[in-house]
């Protein structure tokens, strides 16, 4: 039977494929996934949100309009996994919505989620959490990455040193220490340029199980030139976005007269040398490498984190119990939860804030 400490969490990430939902039972005290849903965006509504993520006209009402839309997408991924799980609305305690961030610009010292909170907690008649990043960021911290926390809740070990690696659209790692404090920073792009390449050339949402870029072949002088990106080198806290990693910044690289599969090619190899650079860089002394998010389901992606983290044990979160691509929902649960008893979910040695705080707003059913 479910506990009272039922909680749902949305994500919708830098991808953009959709939002996935997650109802997690904290009862027993490690995060019990019940039930997940994943509701793919419409490609209109894809667009739209894609470019709102860029400087153009007319923002203030785009940003409206498209955050009820979002609010309806989330109230229906909701709704679904409650009904996967046959639980009420009135069990749940409160959602956790990350919502869509279409700006984030820490060093100006804001950041911007859409996604109605106020609406979806009239559809899903449940109390939602929302807007979790601007508290840190008003405290000095980047706001971001938000999962360490419910990292070192859900996976730290007593018996060896680990580090969780998100490849969602922007990958992001946390190391957890037994005799360090815990770090996470984002390292790099994932999903968001391999996504993009594929949609530009094939038509297609994703390189599914990365089998385009396996059959071509890496272009040594481009991948030198992505290596040499200035943020790949700077030191944590530190956070990215759209904001740098985008078809303009891949078109700077002079990638005009390469064949497209080679590009594709050279664009996984680079996303996973960022991580391992990164873990070996920031990551020493670690014992496994746990890998969530949805590049975790990509198999050539996979294997070259394995071949460049040898001997480093590699494998997916479901190893360990949650299923990668609904990790960061179920984080977004526990911040919910966090915020609903009152306590901190930030972490300054991760964000680089002044301090812990209290996460998110909270809109009462």
């Amino acid at each position: 039977m479910p506990s009272g400490e039922l909680y749902v969490g949305l994500m919708s990430g830098t991808s953009l494929d959709g939002v996935d939902a997650a109802l997690v039972d904290f009862g027993a005290g490690k995060p019990e996934l019940l039930a997940g849903a994943h509701l793919r965006f419409q490609p209109s509504l894809r667009a739209a949100l894609l470019a709102l993520t860029s400087p153009g006209r007319d923002e203030i009402d785009r940003a409206g309009t498209l955050g009820n839309e979002l609010a309806r997408c989330y109230a229906a991924a909701v709704a679904e996994a409650l009904a996967h799980a046959d639980v009420a609305a009135d069990s749940v305690r409160a959602i956790g919505c990350h919502g869509q961030t279409v700006r984030h610009r820490p060093e100006r010292g804001y950041t911007v989620q859409i996604g109605n909170p106020a609406l979806l907690a009239e559809l899903a008649r449940i109390s939602v959490v929302a807007d979790f990043r601007s508290r840190d960021v008003a405290a000095g911290g980047q706001g971001a990455p938000l999962a360490p926390s419910f990292h070192a809740f859900a996976f730290g070990s007593c018996d060896e040193d680990r580090a969780i690696v998100n490849l969602g659209g922007i990958a992001n790692i946390t190391r957890l220490s037994r005799t360090q404090p815990t770090i996470g920073f984002d390292c790099g792009p994932a999903n968001c340029l391999l996504d993009l390449w594929v949609e530009k050339h094939l038509g297609k949402p994703m390189d599914d199980n990365g089998n385009w870029a396996a059959g071509g072949r890496v272009d040594d002088a481009l991948l030198r030139r992505l290596l040499a990106e200035p943020f790949l080198a700077s030191a944590p806290p530190k956070s990215t976005g759209r904001e740098l990693f985008n078809e303009s910044w891949l078109a700077g690289h002079d990638i005009s007269r390469l064949d497209p599969r080679a590009v594709q090619a050279t664009l996984l190899e680079f996303t996973a040398r960022c991580v391992a650079q990164a873990c070996a860089r920031h990551c020493p002394g670690i014992a496994r490498l746990i890998v969530c998010g949805g590049g975790a389901r990509n198999g050539a992606l996979m294997a070259r984190l394995r071949a460049l983290c040898a001997p480093l044990g590699v494998a997916a979160s479901e190893s360990h119990g949650l299923a990668p691509e609904m990790v960061e929902a179920a984080a977004f649960a526990w911040l919910a939860r966090q915020a609903i008893e009152g306590l901190p979910a930030s972490l300054p040695t991760v964000t680089g804030a002044s301090g812990p705080r209290v996460l998110g707003a909270v809109y009462p059913k």
